[in-house]
């Protein structure tokens, strides 16, 4: 029986193996040793001889990429991105990239092209760049979803920018805005007008930007890192549309806000904005004063070289030649920088691309050995899979041994099967009672919404006797007032005039609204949260559209004209901000 025992536990710990199931190799060997221990002599031969041909099994490294090893990767990569060592960073999102693409993760192998392509950005190899992002941006319309679009568009739109191609920048900028509008995700959509906005702005378009910003600025309220940006292009539209005032005040609101953890750029952009309304302004002293604090804020050799032409300019136009020529001075000197800047940058990308290559190849040459060695390793698993075979076989006769034991194990199977079979229609019969149940709630519910449906026609028809009635005493008074002598009948004028008290007496709508909130319930609650400028004639007259009034019936309750009803009813479709596709009464009919 031993022996029969350790039969099974071979079989079944060397099939776990082979289906992949995680056993520490420590384990796995621990009890093939001891099932070499038992006490029958034959059988002890068998498994030291299985232990022989599985331990290079067990003990082989079946451990398998994982995809938090991709994300690791795809982390590193980015830290050593933000940190400038590119050939690194390249190295780890390539490894990365072909781990996913191999096992099919779509995400992370978008998230290492968008990086790669970022690597590149930085490098200023705009072309390489913009390669990676339009792979990346294929993977995100092909098999994610439209968070992963929305990111790559933004890149794209950013490289194109930088390249002052600023038409294809405003076609993927808009994409990734419109699908931020399908979403409603309010900061990017904010985001994405301020990008548009400063697009526009860079192509003259002044109504188009100012359209953007201004969305951007109500979009961003809550986000005051991202709201500055649109702040410094409102400067810039009114600048552009000669509004200098208006400029100088917001820019001048901005510029206290860029502390030193704001970026350069933002700095830089404010102070030139400044410079060219003084300019304007013909205040050369100012606007020579902060272009040289935009210069001292400067890093970046392209930066330097737009501000030392705007000083060289100043200077001429303010008559100082020898300041102008000591900025076109350092506008070639700066321009020098930059050239030996940019060919600093071309020789470390075209290095980085050598090694990519390089790390490439070699991938290639670790995958075609990692094929080989899986093949050898398929080989000894076949070969141990017939050693297997071959020892079932032998121990067939101790299998019949346990065949009574069989018997009983198959009869309790057959209790424990008719058990599952009572437990599942047990289940099927509760899963009726359960369709039953939901059943008589719909049609609970249907009966509740017809009941609602008739009480708000009784309300109808009530209004509509009301206004009946006030339509009859204004028309007994209007009689009565036609009337010859009435000047002097002082009784019937105090008559006259309680009729028309009565009309002005608002009790009848109070008795209204009451009864129309307990039919109704909730539903000026939430109008009024969702629309909270609304007054109280407009849910009066939002309340006689709900019920499902016509113009003429609801002109009639009002004592309005028809025509004043339906402009009342477009101003509360206005002040509601509805599109004006939508038809009011079935949006209240939503509520």
């Amino acid at each position: 029986m031993i022996a029969d025992e350790a039969g099974y536990a071979t079989l079944h710990t060397f099939f776990y193996l082979l289906h992949g199931k995680k056993i520490r190799c420590s384990y796995a060997l621990k009890k093939l040793v001891i099932l070499t221990e038992i006490e029958n002599s034959d059988d002890q031969v068998k498994y030291r001889i299985l232990l022989f041909f599985l331990l290079p099994v067990i003990c082989s490294p079946l451990m398998a990429q994982t995809i938090d090893d991709c994300d690791s990767l795809i982390k590193s990569g980015v830290v050593f991105m933000y940190s400038k060592d590119h050939v690194k960073s390249l190295e780890l999102l390539t490894r990365a990239k072909t781990m996913a693409d191999v096992k099919h993760w779509y995400r992370q192998s978008f998230l290492a092209m968008n990086n790669i392509g970022a690597n590149y950005y930085s490098m200023l190899d705009y072309g390489e760049a913009l390669n990676h992002y339009l792979d990346a941006y294929t993977i995100a319309i092909r098999e994610l979803d439209e968070d992963h679009e929305m990111i790559v568009l933004n890149n794209i739109a950013i490289l194109y920018s930088k390249e002052k191609q600023f038409d294809k920048a405003e076609e993927y900028f808009k994409k990734a805005y419109n699908i931020a509008k399908k979403k409603q995700a309010k900061v990017q959509l904010g985001m994405y007008a301020v990008n548009l906005g400063i697009v526009a702005n860079e192509r003259e378009q002044a109504a188009v930007a100012k359209e953007y910003l201004d969305e951007a600025m109500v979009l961003l309220q809550d986000q005051p890192a991202i709201l500055i940006n649109a702040e410094i292009g409102l400067a810039a539209n009114y600048l552009l549309r000669r509004d200098y005032s208006q400029a100088k005040e917001i820019a001048l609101q901005v510029l206290p806000k860029l502390g030193k953890e704001e970026t350069s750029e933002n700095s830089i952009s404010v102070l030139f904005i400044l410079s060219k309304i003084y300019q304007a302004e013909n205040d050369l002293e100012s606007a020579i004063n902060f272009a040289q604090q935009a210069l001292t804020n400067s890093l970046l050799p392209e930066d330097k070289i737009s501000l030392y032409e705007r000083l060289a300019a100043l200077y001429i136009e303010k008559n100082d030649l020898k300041a102008a020529l000591q900025a076109k001075d350092s506008v070639i000197s700066a321009q020098e920088e930059f050239n030996q800047i940019k060919n600093g940058r071309l020789f470390e990308t075209n290095r980085v691309k050598f090694e990519i290559q390089n790390y490439q190849r070699e991938l290639q040459d670790n995958q075609l050995k990692l094929v080989s060695e899986r093949r050898t390793f398929y080989i000894i698993l076949a070969v141990a899979f017939l050693i297997i075979v071959l020892i079932a076989w032998s121990l067939r006769n101790s299998f019949i041994k346990n065949k009574q034991r069989k018997i009983i194990h198959k009869r309790s199977n057959e209790i424990l099967g008719l058990e599952l079979e009572k437990k599942n229609t047990d289940n099927i019969l509760l899963e009726k009672q359960l369709k039953e149940k939901e059943t008589l709630a719909l049609l609970e519910q249907e009966r509740l919404k017809n009941e609602i449906e008739n009480r708000n026609r009784k309300l109808a028809t009530k209004a509509l006797l009301m206004s009946n009635r006030n339509e009859l005493i204004e028309e007994i008074i209007n009689s009565i007032s036609n009337q010859p002598g009435i000047s002097g009948n002082l009784n019937l004028k105090t008559h006259v005039q309680q009729l028309r008290n009565h009309l002005k007496n608002d009790t009848e709508w109070e008795s209204f609204l009451t009864h129309f909130e307990e039919v109704n319930h909730g539903f000026l609650k939430a109008l009024k949260e969702n629309h909270p400028d609304l007054s109280s004639n407009d849910i009066r007259f939002l309340s006689y559209v709900y019920i499902n009034l016509s113009t003429k019936e609801i002109s009639l309750l009002l004592n309005i004209t028809p025509e004043a009803c339906r402009k009342r009813k477009e101003r509360i479709s206005y002040k509601m901000k509805l599109p004006d596709e939508t038809d009011l009464y079935a949006y209240l009919s939503g509520i």
